[in-house]
């Protein structure tokens, strides 16, 4: 088990750790009834932090944020020789507190996507793991929420037994689920981004090859072009430029520097 710590990525922290790291602390934490807000965080993940200092609070204030993609893996390992064999895989990840929470008995929670989507991913979780207990999901609104419906969709997951919330409404709206809902709800709240559609068999992930190399995102690029190529042309080359200011000292990046949120964005 690896467990590093946290580390300044461009004034995000992000933690060292592997999977076996990761899941033990979310189950402890889905055990003793405790708030735990988890990202896995690539590229865009990153920036989207680097470039919103409110959305960077929300970020350092999870407990657990860990590295999904490779460049983001390689980062770490530039700036602070960590040695990080792996990245922890947004996805993958859900498989495994999928696994560790069949295994112990744990109810978990879908929150996000649609309702097409959440049917197939639940059958086929429990095609996976048959003695995994699902207590509920709920779709997305795809809009932001009124206080109302906030406060409906808590005691909806609160109600249902579940200890364990995944929340698959895509970045950033998924790491403000996190920030925003985890102390009411007393629970793990895991950003997991497109493992819905993912596991759903909705959505195709690169070859492994694609994803070891850290060409994740030039097969989802080939994919969608029309949608995603403004966020690889820009945002990729500003990650590598700013990760080079960083590593040589040329630019400080402070972990404290954030703004707290004016108001609640409630998405769902």
């Amino acid at each position: 088990m690896i467990d590093r710590g946290r580390h300044n990525l461009l004034g995000v922290q992000i933690h060292a750790v592997d999977y076996e790291a990761a899941v033990n602390q979310i189950m402890g934490a889905a055990q003793h009834r405790r708030p735990f807000g988890v990202s896995a965080l690539a590229v865009q993940g990153v920036m989207t932090g680097v470039l919103d200092s409110e959305h960077r609070h929300r970020l350092n204030q999870l407990e657990l944020v860990v590295p999904d993609g490779q460049p983001v893996r390689w980062g770490l390992n530039l700036l602070h020789q960590i040695r990080l064999r792996d990245r922890v895989y947004g996805p993958d990840l859900m498989l495994e507190v999928c696994q560790a929470a069949a295994e112990a008995g744990v109810p978990i929670f879908f929150y996000g996507s649609t309702n097409e989507i959440l049917g197939r991913l639940t059958d086929n979780l429990l095609q996976k793991f048959p003695s995994l207990k699902i207590a509920g999901q709920r779709a997305s609104k795809f809009r932001q929420l009124t206080t109302q419906e906030k406060q409906e969709v808590i005691a909806e997951i609160r109600d249902s037994g579940a200890a364990i919330t995944f929340v698959g409404l895509g970045c950033p709206r998924q790491e403000v689920f996190a920030y925003e809902f985890r102390e009411q709800l007393q629970m793990p709240t895991l950003a997991v981004g497109a493992a819905f559609a993912f596991h759903a068999g909705k959505q195709a992930q690169a070859p492994p090859f694609m994803q070891k190399a850290g060409l994740g995102w030039l097969f989802r690029l080939a994919r969608e072009p029309r949608r995603l190529w403004r966020r690889y042309l820009f945002l990729n080359p500003r990650y590598l430029s700013l990760l080079f200011l960083q590593k040589t000292g040329l630019k400080k990046y402070d972990a404290e520097d954030t703004q707290p949120p004016n108001s609640e964005m409630l998405y769902g």
